[in-house]
């Protein structure tokens, strides 16, 4: 049986490595995919604490995140398609506005 440390540690060293990501990436999607990264390491951390207690709120907390993830990475999609197509890149550094 794996110790509930070594999920914490997986958990940081994720959220740190998305957390990194969204701070020096410039491209829109990768740091979509970086703030994926870290709600991802979110739901590690609440289901190996589940895990240790043996109840079922953490599997309840991780479910909640991964609707929130899912409807961040549809409106994310949705707004980084629309900026495509008006501008024709998605770096965050060109876009300076969301007006035309």
């Amino acid at each position: 049986m794996v110790p509930t440390n070594h999920y914490l540690v997986l958990a940081a060293v994720l959220f740190c490595m998305g957390m990194f990501g969204v701070l020096v990436r410039r491209n829109a999607l990768v740091v979509f995919m970086c703030i994926e990264l870290m709600l991802n390491a979110a739901n590690l951390t609440f289901l190996a604490f589940a895990r240790e207690q043996q109840n079922m709120v953490g599997h309840a907390s991780a479910f909640f995140v991964i609707v929130v993830a899912a409807a961040e990475a549809a409106i994310g999609l949705a707004i980084m398609i629309a900026v495509f197509r008006s501008r024709g890149t998605l770096n965050i550094g060109e876009i300076r506005t969301m007006k035309h």
